[in-house]
C-alpha cells in the first residue's frame, strides 16, 4: 500500500483542554513546534472558546502571533460561534474548525446552544466567509456516534446534518466519536452514508479511545475510503463536558499501524515518541499511547 493518509494532530487543542495541569503559552508553543518538527502539517493549534469555561485554552491569540507562518499552512483554530470566527480570522488561522454537536443534550451542556442554533451559526459563519473572505471551514459534528446525555445517535441524524453542511460551501466535514462509543462496523456504514450526500467534500474522522476501539475505528474509516484522521500525540485528550471521556487515539499508535501496513503519513515516529515523553514530563503522567510505552518495530539501531 502506498496511499497517503493525512493525520491531523489535535494534541495542542483536544489533547490539552481536559488536562488538570495547565500549560503556559511558552510550553504550548514548544509542543506545537516539536510536533511540526515530527512531521505534523495540519495541527489544531488553538481554541477560540471562553477561557473562563476552558482555562487550558487561554492564550490563543498569543500563540498564533508567536508562530511564524509556514508555507504549508495548516494551523487550525477551533470555533463555536461568530465571535470565535472573528477571533480566528484576526489571528490569521489557516483553517477554522467549526464544531456542531449532533444532539441537543450535548449541545446545551457543551456550547449552550441547540443543534438548530449551532447549524444556524455554521450557516452564518459560512455566509460571512463567502462575503468577506477568511480561512477554509471544516464542519465537525461531535458526538456523531453516541451522546452521554441523549444516548444513541442515529445514522439519519448525522446524515441530515452533513447534507445541510454540504450546501454551505464547507471545505471538509468531520465526524467525531467524542466519547469513544463507536465500533468499526458502524463507522464504515456511517462514512458510506455521509459520503453519499456530501459529494466531493473530503471526510475526516476523529476518534477517542475510551473503550479501546479507537484504532479499529480508524482502520474501518480508512477501509471505507477516508484519508484524513485526527490523532493526539501521547494519546492525550478528553472533553471537559463529556463525563468519563478519555484521550484521542495516539498519533504514534496511528502512525505505527498505518506505516507498518505500507501507508504513508509523513511523520517521524521516533520524534513523536520523544515528544510524547517530553509532554508526559510536563503533565506528570505517562503517555497512554501504546507505542510510546513499547516503542516501534523493528527497533531502531542504537
Amino acid at each position: 500500500m502506498s496511499r497517503f493518509i493525512q493525520i491531523v494532530e489535535v494534541g495542542p487543542r483536544d489533547g490539552l483542554q481536559n488536562e488538570k495541569t495547565p500549560l503556559d503559552v511558552g510550553q504550548k508553543l514548544d509542543f506545537i513546534r516539536r510536533l511540526e518538527a515530527a512531521g505534523a502539517r495540519r495541527i489544531e493549534t488553538v481554541s477560540f472558546v471562553n477561557p473562563k469555561r476552558v482555562p487550558q485554552m487561554a492564550g490563543a491569540e498569543e500563540i498564533m502571533a508567536d508562530l511564524a507562518p509556514v508555507p504549508t499552512g495548516g494551523r487550525i483554530g477551533l470555533v463555536l460561534n461568530m465571535r470565535g470566527w472573528d477571533r480566528a480570522v484576526e489571528a490569521r488561522c489557516d483553517e477554522a474548525n467549526v464544531v456542531v454537536c449532533a444532539t441537543d443534550g450535548f449541545g446545551i451542556r457543551n456550547q449552550g446552544a441547540s443543534v438548530a442554533e449551532q447549524m444556524q451559526a455554521l450557516a452564518d459563519i459560512a455566509a460571512r466567509r463567502a462575503a468577506e473572505g477568511g480561512p477554509p471551514i471544516t464542519a465537525t459534528f461531535s458526538v456523531a456516534f453516541g451522546c452521554p446525555f441523549d444516548g444513541e445517535v442515529t445514522q439519519d441524524q448525522v446524515v441530515a446534518l452533513a447534507r445541510d453542511a454540504a450546501k454551505l460551501g464547507i471545505a471538509e466535514i468531520a465526524l467525531a466519536d467524542t466519547i469513544g462509543v463507536a465500533d468499526p462496523w458502524t463507522v464504515r456504514r456511517r462514512v458510506e452514508a455521509v459520503a453519499a450526500v456530501t459529494g466531493d467534500i473530503p471526510l475526516r474522522l476523529h476518534f477517542h479511545d475510551t473503550r479501546n476501539t479507537g484504532l479499529a475505528n480508524a482502520f474501518a474509516g480508512v477501509e471505507a475510503g477516508v484519508s484524513v484522521l485526527d490523532a493526539s500525540c501521547g494519546g492525550l485528550g478528553g472533553c471537559p463536558f463529556a463525563p468519563d471521556a478519555t484521550g484521542n487515539i495516539g498519533t504514534e499508535d496511528l502512525v505505527y499501524m498505518l506505516e507498518r501496513a505500507g501507508f504513508e503519513t509523513g511523520y517521524d515516529l521516533q520524534a513523536l515518541i520523544a515528544t510524547a515523553k517530553w509532554m508526559s514530563g510536563l503533565l506528570g503522567k505517562a503517555p497512554s499511547a501504546s507505542v510510546s510505552r513499547a516503542g516501534g518495530f523493528p527497533v531502531p539501531a542504537a
